[in-house]
C-alpha cells in the first residue's frame, strides 16, 4: 500500500487471496503498523502479531517415540498396529489420543532426526575396509560344463579408496586369510586398522558393540602384520561405507564388465580382474581431482607400515592329548612332547612347514612337519625320560669302549656277543646285562670269568659268564661256612680216655 499498489495487485504478487490481503491490512491499521517498520520487527514477530492461530484447549497424549522406534524394528510390527495399541492406552488413562495422521507425522519427524549422518575425515594410511562382494563371478568347469560361483574379496583404503579385488572359490577361512595376505602385498604396506564385516572367519562370537571376540587365526594374522582389527557392528554398514560403496562399483566395472567372457579357472578370471582393477583405480574421480591410484601413491603409500620380512603362513589350531609314548599324532605322523605332559591336553598350531605345541599359552615343543609314509616319528631326545635317553644312546662302539676299560677278556667277550647276532642291536641287552655285573661283582672277577668262558668257547654268552661268577662265589663261600659251623668246644675227653680201661 505504501508503494501505491491496490489490494488486487498485492494479492497477485503474493501467493494469497485478496481477502487475505484485506484482513492483514485491516489488522495492521488496528495495531497502527506503518511502513517502514522498526528494525527489530522480524518476519516471525510480525506473523505472531498479525496472524492468530486457533488453539485447542484439549491436551493430546504424546506417543513414546523411543518405544515405537524399537518396536518397528521387529518383524510384523507396523504403524497401524502401534497406533491401535496407543489408542487403547489413551482410553484406559482417560487422555485424548492423536489421530492416525498426526501419530504418523510425529513418527516421521523422529525418524528424520535419527537419520542424521556425520562426515568423518579419514587420515591417510589409517585404515582399510574389507568385505565380500554381493554378486559372484562365474567359472565354467571345462570337463562337465558346470557353472561355478567365484566369490570376490574387496579391500578398500578409506582415504584414497584405492581398491583390491580377488576371486576365490569359497568364502572359508583359508580364502579369507589368503585374500588379506595378497591385499597387503598389492598395497605394498599395512594400514594401522583393519575393519572387517561380522563374518565367522573374522568374528567368532559377537556379543554386541562392547564385547567382540576376533577369530584366533584372523587375530594371529593381524599380529603378524602389526595391524589392529576393529570389526563393524552387526547390521551397521555405515561402519565401513567405503567397502559397501565400492562393492556396488565393483559389481558394475568388473563383474558386469566381464559378463560376456568365459573363464575356466581362478587364474584366468583373476588375471582379467587385475586388468579391470587397474583401469578402475586409474579412472578419474567425478567430484574431485585425481584418481584412486594417484591419491594412494602420493599421500597414503608413504604412511603405510612396511611389510614383514616373510608373509604370514596360514595356520590351523587343534587340541590333542599327549599319549603314554609322549607323542601326539597329526595326520598319521607322530611328534614328541616333553614326557612331563603325558595325558595333558595341548594346543597345536599346524602350518604347512611347522608343528608348534603349546600348553597354557606357552610353547613347549616345535617340529618340522613330516610328509610321505604314514607312521613316521619326529622325536627330540630331551623330550624322553632319562632311562629312555640312555637306551637310545647305546651302540656297539660304546659297549666295546666300556668293556675295554674293564679288561681285554671282557672286551673280547663283548665283541664276540655283538658279532654273534645277525643284527647288532639284538645283542645290546646281553651286553648291557654283562657289563652291569660290575655292580654286583668287581671288575677283576668279571675279567677272570670272561677269561674262563673264552677258554671254553669263542662265543661266550651273558648267561654262561654269569653262571661262572655265581659258581665261583659259592665256592669261595664254602670254607667260610664250614669254619663257621665247626664247634669250638667239641669232644674234650680225648682219645686216651676211650682207649684205656676205666677203674
Amino acid at each position: 500500500m505504501h508503494l501505491g499498489f491496490s489490494e488486487r495487485n498485492i494479492a497477485r504478487s503474493c501467493p494469497c487471496s485478496r481477502n487475505t490481503v484485506a484482513k492483514v491490512l485491516k489488522k495492521a491499521a488496528e495495531l497502527k503498523l506503518f511502513w517502514p517498520l522498526d528494525e527489530n520487527m522480524t518476519d516471525v514477530a510480525l506473523e505472531k502479531i498479525l496472524v492468530s492461530h486457533p488453539k485447542s484447549n484439549v491436551q493430546r497424549c504424546q506417543p513414546n517415540l523411543s518405544y515405537i522406534h524399537k518396536e518397528l524394528m521387529k518383524s510384523g510390527v507396523n504403524k497401524k498396529l502401534l497406533w491401535t495399541e496407543y489408542m487403547e492406552t489413551c482410553r484406559l488413562s482417560g487422555e485424548a489420543p492423536l489421530m492416525y495422521s498426526q501419530f504418523c507425522y510425529y513418527i516421521q519427524q523422529d525418524e528424520q532426526k535419527r537419520r542424521a549422518t556425520m562426515h568423518i575425515n579419514r587420515k591417510p594410511g589409517e585404515q582399510v575396509e574389507v568385505d565380500w562382494a554381493g554378486d559372484p563371478a562365474h567359472i565354467m568347469d571345462p570337463d562337465t560344463g558346470e557353472v561355478i560361483d567365484a566369490y570376490l574379496f574387496v579391500g578398500v583404503m578409506t582415504y584414497s579408496q584405492y581398491t583390491y579385488v580377488e576371486a576365490f572359490i569359497n568364502e572359508k577361512q583359508q580364502a579369507w586369510i589368503t585374500a588379506h595376505i595378497h591385499m597387503f602385498e598389492f598395497f605394498g604396506g599395512v594400514a594401522k586398522i583393519l575393519v572387517p564385516d561380522n563374518c565367522k572367519t573374522a568374528v567368532v562370537h559377537n556379543g554386541g558393540w562392547y564385547s567382540q571376540q576376533v577369530n584366533t587365526i584372523y587375530h594371529e594374522m593381524a599380529e603378524h602384520y602389526g595391524t589392529a582389527i576393529i570389526p563393524a557392528r552387526v547390521k551397521a554398514p555405515k561402519d565401513k561405507p567405503n567397502a559397501e560403496g565400492t562393492v556396488g562399483k565393483i559389481s558394475t566395472w568388473i563383474t558386469a564388465a566381464l559378463r560376456n567372457e568365459q573363464f575356466f579357472s581362478l587364474a584366468e578370471i583373476n588375471q582379467s580382474i587385475r586388468e579391470k582393477l587397474a583401469e578402475f583405480n586409474a579412472r578419474l574421480f567425478q567430484k574431485k581431482e585425481g584418481s584412486r591410484l594417484r591419491l594412494f601413491h602420493d599421500e597414503e603409500l608413504p604412511l603405510l607400515a612396511p611389510l614383514p620380512a616373510t608373509s604370514y603362513e596360514l595356520a590351523d589350531w587343534k587340541q590333542y592329548t599327549v599319549q603314554f609314548n609322549y607323542h601326539i599324532s597329526i595326520s598319521g605322523m607322530l611328534y614328541s612332547v616333553p614326557y612331563e605332559y603325558i595325558k595333558r591336553k595341548v594346543d597345536v598350531r599346524i602350518t604347512d612347514k611347522i608343528i608348534e605345541i603349546f600348553y597354557n599359552h606357552k610353547r613347549i615343543a616345535s617340529h618340522r612337519r613330516l610328509y610321505g609314509r604314514k607312521g613316521q616319528y619326529s622325536t627330540i631326545l630331551e623330550h624322553m625320560p632319562k632311562d629312555h635317553q640312555q637306551y637310545l644312546s647305546w651302540n656297539g662302539d660304546r659297549f666295546r669302549k666300556w668293556a675295554e676299560k674293564i679288561g681285554p677278556n671282557t672286551y673280547k667277550a663283548i665283541d664276540a656277543i655283538l658279532t654273534s647276532h645277525r643284527v647288532e642291536q639284538q645283542a645290546y641287552r646281553s651286553c648291557m646285562g654283562l657289563l652291569k655285573l660290575t655292580e654286583r661283582y668287581s671288575g677283576m672277577q668279571l675279567e677272570v670269568a670272561c677269561q674262563k668262558a673264552l677258554s671254553y668257547t669263542v662265543n661266550p654268552s651273558y648267561k654262561s659268564i654269569k653262571n661262572i661268577l655265581s659258581a665261583k662265589t659259592d665256592t669261595d663261600k664254602t670254607p667260610v661256612e664250614s669254619a663257621s659251623t665247626r664247634k669250638n668246644h667239641g669232644i674234650t675227653r680225648g682219645s686216651a680216655y676211650y682207649g684205656r680201661k676205666q677203674p
